[in-house]
Order: C-alpha cells, then structure tokens, then sequence
C-alpha cells in the first residue's frame, strides 16, 4: 500500500490545479454576474427598467382600429383576421399619435408575403404556402390578393 502513494506530488499538482480553478471561476463569477441577476428567476432585474426606459415605437392594434374600421371589416372572417396591423406594416406610433401623418410606406408584397406564405415542410399541413418563383414569377402579390382578406380577388 505504501508504493501506491510513493509518487503523490503528481497528485497533489492535480488538485492545486482543480483548486485553482475552481477559485478562478468564483471570482470570475462573483465580477462579471450582475447584482441583479436572479431578483426575477434567471434574469437579471435591471433589466426590466432598462427595457421600460426604451422609447415606444408600436401603437397597438386598438389604435389601428380606431380609424381605419374599413379595414377592420375587410378583415372578419379573414385567415388575417388574428394578425396584428403592425406584424407587416412595421411600427405605427407616430403616424397614430400624429392624426394619420405621416403615412407609413406600404409594405413590399414581394418581399413580406414569403416570409410566411413560402413553401415549407416544417408548416402545418393546410396552411396556404406557395413556391414564389412558380406561382408569381414576378409582380406584386397584391396584384391578386387583397392583403386583408387574401382571397384571389
């Protein structure tokens, strides 16, 4: 039993360097996790105020209805029905907060439309999904589709 230890300094090399290690990562941690990290589970708190502080850019849906009802009943019963006004036409604050002014750039169909519309086989099977290039080889998809209500008008 007394030549299994013979050679221990190898051994004791090893846990000065798991010791080390182990230090080194305590204080690594102790300087770079934030005071407020885990106040809300495993985020840090700070963070919710520094989010809040941001300034607004959306208006919500509510504004978008209030005057633009046409669009409202274009879009009962739609399969767009669900999908917020802001989802496409980007944030709308101060064209809402402004009365109507600015007017906000339509979307470019083209582009927007295949973000969800693309084929894929990861979509559930039924929903609407085209080949681009074979359906519309070039043009607008709103040439033939009402945005609001995507049926083929």
């Amino acid at each position: 039993m007394s030549d299994l230890f013979k050679n221990k300094v190898h051994l004791v090399r090893m846990a000065g360097l798991f010791l080390v290690g182990i230090v080194a990562f305590v204080i690594l941690r102790w300087w770079m996790v934030p005071k407020s990290f885990g106040e809300y589970g495993h985020y840090r708190g700070a963070a919710l105020g520094e989010i809040a502080s941001l300034p607004m850019h959306y208006a919500g849906r509510a504004a978008c209805e209030e005057c633009h009802t046409d669009i409202v009943a274009q879009r009962k019963g739609s399969p767009h029905e669900q999908i917020g006004c802001e989802t496409c036409h980007g944030p709308l604050l101060a064209h809402a907060e402004a009365g109507g002014e600015p007017k906000p750039a339509l979307p470019d169909s083209r582009q927007l439309c295949p973000r969800c519309h693309s084929a894929s086989p990861y979509r559930p099977k039924g929903f609407p999904q085209v080949v681009v290039a074979d359906h519309a080889p070039e043009g607008q998809c709103t040439a033939c589709h009402n945005p609001h209500a995507p049926k083929i008008s």
